[in-house]
């Protein structure tokens, strides 16, 4: 007689949905500096302070949110969420994180949707503050994912693919293309398998999260093509999410892509909300709210705002809740790492080619500009807060402008 197949073990949250937004909250209002600062804030409060996870289980859980498409360090957020209270728990956690800066970068929009801003001297400045922040990141991020030279000419070669072909179908073309090079051709060191403790999310939850994921990046595009505008911003910031690899700042031609190209936002408003976005606490996908309140088109103001925050972190959770029951099998697959490795050299590519465009043609006009994101730079490097280069910056760009309307 055949025996009835044991329950799956899911494990049972430890914690309490409320606690988990307030630690979430804490970090939301606090943790400058982009991913990888952030990371060390989650470790802090998580790991040393509240004592919810030990070192190997939250280093394991940074490496999932490595592996998988999305902004990281929202995902661990969720994912650490997730751990604690259950699926509740993670939204908990990406609400506490989140809403402050996307709040902040809301009304930074409404502030500036009425008034020109595109001759102003400090937007300026936010834009050779771009200039600066996203060298620094093509640069660190060339170090850590180009290593050798095969992955370096793939991410040469996808840089100029990018500069040729300028649209959201190359860039999906473009990480397609690095996954199946990296798939036929890298062959990463292979990582022991762990027993781990049981997922917070079953199997069940998990496929039909993988599911919705695969779904909505499929049909959206049609339903775009059938439907008006809501429907269009929210496709736009969704497949941004779900094609993100390697941090925030990839957006930025992702997101250019599909909102400056158009006509919703122009290069100036994208710049300078993409400065502004450095200046807050936060995940840098929230200048994905401030994206949704300038568009030119409805639906704007407050209503875009919501609309495209909720699509560009939407992905995050489907893939989360998707990875957490299959992440032993996950880690341990030479053929999907050796994938990742070559999605993220094409990643390195395309980022560079959004630093000269649109990001240097739009924000360097003179020798002067060229100084001041040279410095903004040099700061970075040295370790000086991105709020810190931000607000210089701007007051350098206010300056020039000043200087250039008396002479």
């Amino acid at each position: 007689m055949r025996q009835p197949r044991s329950p799956e073990p899911v494990a049972r949250p430890a914690g309490s949905v409320g606690e988990v937004l307030i630690a979430a909250l804490r970090l939301g209002l606090t943790s400058f500096g982009g991913p990888i600062a952030h990371i060390g804030y989650f470790r802090r409060e998580y790991v040393s302070k509240r004592n919810w996870l030990d070192e190997a289980s939250f280093a394991d859980l940074v490496a999932l949110c490595q592996f998988l498409p999305g902004p990281a360090s929202s995902q661990l957020g969720i994912a650490i969420g997730t751990r604690r209270a259950g699926l509740f728990g993670g939204l908990a956690a990406w609400l506490g994180f989140t809403l402050p800066s996307a709040v902040a970068l809301t009304i930074f929009g409404l502030a500036t949707v009425s008034s020109d801003i595109a001759s102003a001297g400090w937007v300026h400045g936010l834009k050779l503050a771009a200039v600066a922040v996203v060298a620094q990141a093509v640069w660190s991020m060339a170090r850590t994912l180009t290593p050798d030279w095969w992955r370096r000419l793939v991410a040469i070669v996808a840089a100029a693919i990018a500069l040729g072909w300028a649209t959201p179908l190359s860039q999906v073309a473009i990480i397609a293309g690095g996954a199946l090079v990296g798939r036929l051709t890298l062959r990463p060191v292979a990582v022991a398998s762990a027993v781990g403790e049981a997922s917070p999310v079953s199997r069940r939850v998990g496929m039909l999260s993988l599911v919705a994921f695969g779904v909505l990046l499929l049909l959206l595009p049609v339903a775009r093509a059938a439907d008006g505008q809501p429907i269009a911003l929210f496709e736009s910031f969704f497949r941004a999410g779900a094609l993100v690899f390697g941090g925030g700042h990839v957006l930025l031609p992702l997101l250019n892509a599909s909102v400056v190209a158009p006509g919703w936002v122009s290069s100036d408003q994208f710049l300078a909300g993409y400065g502004a976005a450095q200046a807050v606490p936060g995940p840098l996908s929230t200048f994905a709210a401030y994206l949704g309140t300038v568009s030119a088109v409805p639906p704007n103001g407050i209503a875009g705002a919501t609309i495209a925050t909720v699509a560009i972190f939407l992905p995050s959770f489907l893939l989360i809740f998707g990875a957490l029951p299959f992440w032993d099998w996950l880690r341990t697959s030479t053929g999907f790492r050796g994938a990742l490795a070559g999605t993220n050299a094409a990643v390195v590519g395309i980022l560079a080619a959004a630093l000269y465009n649109p990001i240097w043609t739009s924000a360097i006009d003179a020798p002067i500009d060229v100084i001041v994101a040279a410095a903004g730079l040099a700061l970075l490097v040295r370790r000086t807060p991105p709020i810190v280069v931000v607000v210089l910056a701007a007051i350098a760009g206010e300056l020039i402008a000043r200087a250039g309307a008396a002479g």
